[in-house]
Order: C-alpha cells, then structure tokens, then sequence
C-alpha cells in the first residue's frame, strides 16, 4: 500500500525546498499532498493536490507532515519532520537554526557539525530524533547547476537580498544596479525576500529588460541560479546556496563575513568586487568550497532520497522517545495564529483566483 505523506507551507520558499523531496516520494509510488496556509498557493501545480481543511487532513491521515518552517499544526496526524528552511548558519549572530521548541520528532540535518548539534540537544532532552541526510532543495540546485543555459556571453551578475530593515542592501543599491545594467556590459537577474517593502519591490520590477530579469517572489529561482558568473547579496542565506555551484559572492555590509566571500563597505566599492569575483581568486574559491562542503557533506543530488530513507526507518522501528514538552503557553499561541492566518488564507486564495 502507498505511504502517505503531507508538506506544510506557510512562506513561499517552502515549494523549492519540497519538490525535490516530492520528486522523490512519486519515484517509490508513494502518494503526498499539500497544505497551505499563510502563503499564496499560485506556485501550487496541476498535478499537485492541496488539502484545506483539518478534516481532509484526518482523513488523508499522513504518515509523515514535513516542514521547513519552524513550526506546524501540532494535531495534524503522522509524525513531524523538521527539514530547514536554509543551510546551517549564523545569521545575523542569532543561533536560531539550533532551537528546538517541541514541535518536531525528526529532524532531518545536513552535516556533521548540525548534526552533531543536534544530537546533543537530543541527548539533553530526548523527545527527537536526529538523521543527518541532507537538504533537499540542495537536489534541485545542483541540477539546475549542471543543466543551466546562459543567454549571452555577458558576465551575469544574481542579485537576492533579506527583508530586514537594518541589514537589507535593496533600498541602497537601486541605483547601482540601474546603472550597471543600462550600461550593457552586466546582466543581472534579481529577486527579493517576499517580505520586501511594496515600493522597494517596484523599483526593481520596473527596471526589468534585456539587461534585468526580475523574479517574482512566489517563483522559483532555482532554474536561474546556474546562470549566474557572480553573486551579490547581503545577510541572505540565499549566498550560501550559490556556493554549491562554485559561483563567488560578493557582500555589502553582511553579518556573514568570512574568507569565503568578498564584503564590501559602501556601495561605490560593489563594482570592482564584483570584477574581482570574476576573476575567481584562487584563495577564495578554495575557502569557499571549503566553507560550503562544512554546511552540506553530500553533492550526490540524493539528500531526499535520505530524508524519506530516514522517515521510514523511523516509523517501522520508532525510537524511545520521551514525550514532548507540554508547551500549554505557546500551543494556545499557536493555535490564535492558525485561526488567524486560516481567515487571512481565504482572502489570500480569493487574490490569487
């Protein structure tokens, strides 16, 4: 009998992460459906079944509810598998990727160092399970690297930015990248954090042209990304995904540096990094590599493969586990935030028809 699966999505970076790992469950004949809430449901495909209703989920009755995000409806049946919605960094000098609030019994990690992390917190307080197995968009990028076509022989600059205010370089690098791009020796393909201010958005969109591909922010990027020579950023996590296809990046002001990749101070100095990115120093490209093999051991395109590997090991032979924490305080928070975002979904889904 197929086994049977669920995705939730609550932000729209969750459709990257998740087909790869939908790809994967269809190959061994096994069936899986979505759930969204909190998000457009526009990337949703035709031969993608959507589900609504906490009913339609007891009675599909998952084995299995997989999650980027960082939380989930705690009542949904099956169990609760954890797989990231970005590679295992320090952002902005927060250890957020390490928090474990209880709602997970899998969390599916990506190397050693994660992994090893993770376990620890699960021998401290054993209520998961930890596999180490990979990310499964990373399938999906190293696909798009090796199949990638380039329109022209100009060097492609991708440029994707954060949302938040104090770290973002959208707002200051409007009329840079204009510039760049009007001269006609760059091309760029940008795209923006859907939680990028509306008059920000605009000043991109509107610059789009043979010299600008802009990227809506429920479209998947990941086709574009192996077109790219050099990337430019600033506190995304996006600049380490570039990194698996062995492309430079250059920073302005991130909170990520490292020998890794070129950061810059003001917006004067963005060009000539880019130029020097494009040269591929030597030092950097090992560091780089270096860096990107200490987040993700595997470049086998497999990772989903091992994700559902894991699933299953899990639940033909459960691991003694101590129940969950109780969490009382933040499953009534949880719950006044799904109710909230279950009316928003009506308007959400009523603008997307």
């Amino acid at each position: 009998m197929p086994k049977r699966y669920l995705f939730y999505v609550s932000q729209p970076y969750s459709y990257a992460i998740l087909r790869p790992l939908q790809a994967a469950i269809r190959a061994r004949g096994d069936e899986v459906v979505w759930f969204v809430q909190g998000c457009t449901a526009k990337p949703l495909r035709e031969d993608e079944t959507r589900l609504r209703t906490l009913s339609e989920v007891r009675a599909f009755d998952p084995g299995a509810v997989f999650c980027p995000g960082d939380w989930l409806p705690y009542y949904f049946p099956g169990i609760k598998v954890k797989v990231f919605h970005g590679l295992p960094i320090n952002k902005r000098g927060k250890d957020t990727h390490y928090r474990v609030r209880g709602w997970f019994d899998l969390y599916c990690t990506m190397a050693q160092t994660d992994t090893a992390r993770y376990q620890a917190l699960a021998e401290a307080d054993p209520h998961f399970d930890v596999a180490k197995t990979g990310w499964p968009k990373l399938d999906a990028i190293l696909k798009s690297g090796a199949s990638a076509c380039r329109q022209d022989d100009r060097p492609t600059v991708f440029y994707a930015s954060t949302f938040t205010r104090d770290i973002t370089s959208a707002p200051v690098l409007v009329e840079t990248i204009r510039r760049m791009k009007d001269s006609g020796d760059w091309r760029f393909i940008v795209t923006l954090h859907p939680k990028m201010p509306q008059h920000i958005v605009e000043q991109y969109r509107a610059m789009a042209d043979d010299n600008l591909t802009f990227i809506e922010s429920d479209v998947d990027f990941i086709p574009y990304m192996g077109q790219a020579d050099v990337m430019l950023c600033d506190t995304s996590s996006i600049l380490f995904e570039f990194m698996f296809l062995d492309i430079p990046v250059v920073t302005l002001r991130t909170n990520m540096p490292g020998p890794y990749l070129i950061d810059v101070d003001s917006v004067e100095k963005v060009e000539p990094a880019l130029r020097t990115a494009l040269s591929r120093p030597s030092a950097l490209m090992d560091n780089m590599r270096a860096f990107a093999d200490e987040l993700h051991e595997f470049r086998d395109g497999k990772s989903s493969e091992r994700v559902l590997d894991a699933v299953e090991r899990f639940l033909e032979q459960p691991p003694k586990l101590k129940r969950k924490p109780l969490n009382l305080f933040r499953k009534l928070k949880l719950r006044r935030r799904l109710a909230r975002e279950a009316k928003e979904q009506v308007a959400i889904d009523r603008g997307d028809a």
